[in-house]
């Protein structure tokens, strides 16, 4: 059975780093669609008095628009037509003739700039920047460096991940989305931490162990731990990605990709990467000469 979970661990390490390699290829080729939190444009919300499906909404205000839009769905009978700013103040006109030709009612009509749009890209870069770093720091600061790096890589492993599975499926990122990566950046981080203190406790309490096995049973303590925590979190994010609507889909979706793939990683990734870069009981055993030293120079 070890030596079996020792192969499962090494299979699941190369295809964590290959999911990094074939995410960061998605996010280069295809990009990020930035939503209009970012981006800026023209939002036009209306609701219908009857209910209607989005391609027979689309196909009606086809005859109204003759430029590039979205259609959203925010709410029940209730609709968002977005367009970016370089469809120019005439295609906006729109929006008042459909009002007249039928019976929707308005509910708002308003532009937001570009230089917001530039304002919230800079600021989000600089949370996610400083975020990242912070957790950098507490890994450096907190573990050995084998530890260390290898709970950065998950976290790496998780918002690349997450943010090619946003790009794949051509959702937007949005300012909510934004908030659902660093949340992810947080969940990741709680589990790595949890699996290598276990880690760090078994090789100092065993240090006689070969670190595979102690890798395993640090896993087999704390995976109970680890499912019901991932479970319970994506039972919320289920309700709130069936029952909270449009507005926070893109949010839903965020979370449930980075507590699957910050699952995976923290095992594949934080548990199974130190051993590869040679962590072994040596890393915490403390120089006997130093240490008597270290008592004689104490009143």
């Amino acid at each position: 059975m070890p030596n079996s979970m020792n192969v499962v661990r090494r299979i699941g390490l190369m295809l964590s780093l290959l999911f990094i390699l074939v995410s960061t290829s998605v996010i280069v080729i295809d990009g990020v669609k930035l939503g209009q939190d970012f981006t800026g444009g023209y939002v036009s919300e209306f609701t219908v008095m009857q209910p209607i499906s989005h391609n027979e909404l689309k196909e009606r205000l086809n005859d109204y628009i003759h430029s590039p839009y979205s259609l959203h769905e925010r709410a029940h009978n209730q609709w968002q037509v977005y367009q970016t700013p370089e469809n120019g103040q005439a295609d906006v006109d729109w929006f008042e003739q459909w009002l007249a030709q039928t019976n929707a009612v308005k509910l708002d009509s308003s532009f937001l700039g570009a230089a917001a749009g530039e304002e919230l890209i800079e600021q989000g870069s600089m949370a996610l920047l400083f975020a990242t770093l912070a957790v950098m720091f507490y890994l450096a600061v907190r573990f050995e460096w084998r530890l260390s790096l290898a709970a950065t890589l998950a976290l790496v492993h998780d918002v690349l991940l997450t943010l090619a599975v946003l790009s794949f499926f051509d959702i937007e990122f949005t300012l909510t989305v934004l908030a659902a990566i660093l949340a992810i950046i947080g969940y990741s981080l709680n589990d790595s931490i949890v699996i290598g203190d276990k880690i760090r406790e078994l090789i100092q309490a065993k240090p006689k162990r070969k670190v595979a096995q102690l890798i395993n049973e640090a896993l087999a303590a704390s995976m109970s731990r680890t499912l019901i925590t991932s479970l319970t979190t994506l039972g919320t994010i289920v309700s709130i990605w069936w029952l909270a609507g449009a507005p926070l889909r893109g949010f839903a979706i965020t979370l449930f990709t980075g507590v699957l793939v910050g699952t995976w990683s923290s095992i594949f990734i934080s548990a199974t990467l130190p051993q590869f870069l040679g962590l072994s009981s040596q890393n915490y055993t403390r120089d006997d000469s130093e240490e008597v030293k270290r008592q004689l120079a104490e009143p």
